[in-house]
């Protein structure tokens, strides 16, 4: 299974910052439809890579006005015709198809050049600065001993799991669209389900949810967004600490984020991350193209080693 190109290693990484635009008061904007489950949403956007054999395009697109604010972020399309033709730097429109739990465009179409207030609008805080002195850590290497605060306002360190075997990924609660942070915490929630269900399942096992967002998630908000998806406290913590401790555990496997960014300049890669009975890596989970069997079958592994 390849990683999306968003996941690269460091050494690799497409850095992207993001554009705030709003349409100027003469622009007309077509309303959202909705065809059954599924909302669809007229965009636009600079194109900024081409991947035909992985099915993405990565497109700086404007505000989709009624879901979310610009940014810059890779999309999926069903039908690799969508991308045929395109090439970095194109002004495209196209629609956004929206359903509950997956996202993706089509409709793809060149236009004409973007607005002068579309180039000049930028946010400063979206720029992502990498750690240099975080080593990269490998399967079997001993995790760092962080601390963090959970969604009850606990504080806790990572030293506190060793017994159990855990997974953790990095998501923001304001995270718009399905693919990304909702996929991740959908499927932390349905491994929980499984786990649970499966009767020779080792009991030793915790799911950790850190944000990349502390300033907005806060334990309060962090709880609310764990009830969504059916938590089991005693079993899933939500958590969010200071930059510095979440940034260093981020880099050790090549997560990255916009520190102190607004939702429309978080530009963010997925990891998640599964930690043995030990405190040791046991295996990284890059991207969202892994299966929640995946994710639970790693788990019961990693609950047997010390």
């Amino acid at each position: 299974m390849k990683p999306p190109f968003w996941i690269a290693p460091l050494t690799g990484l497409l850095l992207v910052w993001s554009a705030g635009c709003k349409p100027s008061p003469g622009d007309s904007v077509a309303p959202p439809v909705t065809e059954g489950s599924i909302t669809n949403y007229p965009a636009r956007g600079i194109v900024q890579a081409v991947h035909p054999d992985r099915r993405l395009v990565v497109i700086k697109h404007e505000e989709v006005v009624g879901y979310m604010p610009a940014m810059t972020m890779p999309f999926e399309v069903r039908d690799t015709n969508e991308l045929r033709g395109l090439a970095p730097g194109a002004t495209v429109e196209f629609r956004l198809r929206v359903a509950e739990k997956e996202g993706w465009i089509d409709q793809v179409r060149s236009a004409a050049a973007e607005s002068t207030q579309a180039r000049r609008a930028t946010n400063a805080g979206s720029a992502i600065h990498l750690l240099p002195d975080v080593p990269v850590l490998k399967v079997g290497d001993l995790l760092p001993d962080y601390g963090f605060t959970n969604q009850f306002g606990r504080a806790f360190r990572l030293s506190e799991f060793r017994g159990d075997a855990y997974a953790f990924t990095f998501i923001f609660t304001r995270c718009p669209f399905p693919n990304f942070c909702p996929r991740m915490t959908d499927n932390l929630a349905q491994a929980q389900r499984l786990l649970k269900a499966t009767p020779d399942a080792p009991t030793h096992w915790r799911l950790l949810s850190l944000t990349i967002d502390p300033e907005f998630d806060t334990p309060e908000v962090l709880g609310a967004y764990g009830r969504r998806f059916k938590g089991d406290p005693d079993r899933w913590w939500l958590a969010s600490g200071d930059y510095d401790s979440i940034e260093r555990l981020a880099g050790h496997f090549g997560q990255y984020f916009a520190r102190g960014a607004t939702v429309a300049g978080q530009n963010h890669n997925l990891r998640t991350v599964v930690i043995n009975a030990g405190g040791r890596v046991h295996e990284v989970f890059p991207g969202n193209e892994w299966t929640v069997d995946e994710l639970v079958k790693s788990l019961i592994a990693a609950a047997g080693e010390r």
